[in-house]
């Protein structure tokens, strides 16, 4: 993976993955037009999805 890629960890499995390998919404779900959440890849657990802030401190503590 690259630097510049957006990891998330899973909070139920602990499994990282980029961002665009998760599973986005849910057809079924009653939000899917304005839910945000990340399935992941792995185990299906549903994540919110990173804060802009969060990302921008982890893309200052990378250089």
């Amino acid at each position: 993976m690259a630097a510049g890629d957006n990891l998330i960890r899973c909070g139920f499995c602990g499994h990282e993955f980029v961002e665009e390998q998760g599973n986005v919404g849910c057809k079924n779900c009653p939000m899917s037009s304005g839910c945000k959440m990340i399935k992941c890849p792995r185990c299906n657990y549903e994540n919110p999805p990173e804060p802009a802030l969060v990302k921008g401190i982890k893309k200052l503590l990378r250089r």
